[in-house]
């Protein structure tokens, strides 16, 4: 196979500071107020979200790696041979790493996301860990349509979307997203989706409210990166974080709550806040094994297999892409 380039960059698809901007003042111009969660995750926020996931409250990746662990055999059989896994949203290299000690005929990994310096700060570290694997990373908004370099495109493609982080689209959303990796991996391709399911209230609640108030850190550093990049003035100890599981939605909400009447400056807009009155900065939706299996079939995929731990707190689905005839028929 010929050597592939080590970065793909597409500067189209990384938001520019004016589009987060645009972002920003939509959100907290609307009402009620709202922020992307896709803004969580610059370097303090993607350091901040492993910090959590290390938490004893935090289940989902833990639970996660156990079931990658148990069944990454099963896994790897699915990945054609001389075949490009792309990760969307990347993050962490951890999981992404079991898979590829145990599917050598992986020829390149490509991590996607929007964090472009924690992006590439792991990207190196797969480089050593598995030195005759291309790895490029590629520096964009997976919540996105982005182009695959070149290099690749010849090859078999599977995808990798672990961290249950397709709960935090809405349902539209989610199919969105879907369909739109299938086109990217083209059809056929298998896509590797890891989901949290619906559990016991007391379990989620405590999940996304731990007792370090690490998960608040993480929330309030979004208002902390608004005042960095885009000059605004938030008071990070004028807002509380809030998390709960919404029974009739099926999902956690975050939330930062004003703790006092004011007004803060994000560029030249003067947005106000009564006492109490929040941003709404993340949803979380929790699925059934039977409506993720519905949600993937009326995007475009078939469920090949699913692995769950032992107190099915978690699922790891194996999807295939339907084929446009095939999923006209659905």
């Amino acid at each position: 196979m010929p050597a592939l380039a080590r970065v793909a960059l597409l500067p189209e698809a990384h938001p520019s500071t004016e589009a987060f901007a645009a972002d920003v003042l939509a959100g907290l111009t609307a009402e009620p107020k709202t922020l992307p969660a896709k803004y969580f995750y610059d370097r303090d926020g993607s350091r901040l979200f492993e910090r959590i996931t290390q938490l004893p409250e935090y289940y989902p990746t833990r639970t996660e790696l156990e079931i990658l662990k148990a069944h990454a055999a099963d896994i790897a059989k699915l990945l054609p041979e001389q075949s490009a896994l792309v990760e969307f949203g990347s993050g962490s290299a951890k999981k992404a790493s079991i898979l590829l000690r145990a599917a050598p005929q992986v020829a390149a990994y490509l991590p996607v996301d929007i964090s472009s310096e924690f992006l590439h700060q792991e990207a190196e570290v797969l480089r050593r860990d598995f030195p005759k694997l291309a790895v490029i990373p590629i520096d964009a908004d997976f919540c996105q349509p982005f182009v695959l370099p070149e290099e690749v495109t010849s090859l078999p493609r599977a995808g990798f979307f672990p961290g249950s982080t397709i709960g935090n689209f809405e349902p539209h959303e989610a199919c969105t997203f879907l369909r739109n990796a299938g086109r990217i991996l083209g059809p056929g391709a298998v896509f590797i989706v890891g989901v949290d399911l619906v559990k016991d209230r007391a379990v989620l609640n405590a999940a996304y409210n731990d007792a370090a108030g690490v998960t608040a850190k993480f929330n309030l550093n979004v208002l902390a990166r608004i005042n960095r990049e885009l000059g605004a003035n938030f008071n990070l100890k004028c807002f509380e974080h809030h998390a709960f599981f919404n029974r009739e939605r099926s999902r956690i909400e975050m939330h930062l709550a004003s703790t006092r009447r004011q007004k803060v400056k994000v560029r030249r807009e003067t947005i106000e806040f009564r006492p109490g009155e929040t941003i709404h900065t993340e949803n979380s939706y929790k699925y059934t094994l039977k409506s993720f299996a519905a949600l993937a079939r009326g995007s475009g995929w078939s469920v090949q297999a699913t692995w769950t731990d032992a107190n099915k707190y978690f699922a790891v689905y194996a999807l295939r892409r339907q084929d446009d005839t095939e999923a006209a028929r659905r």
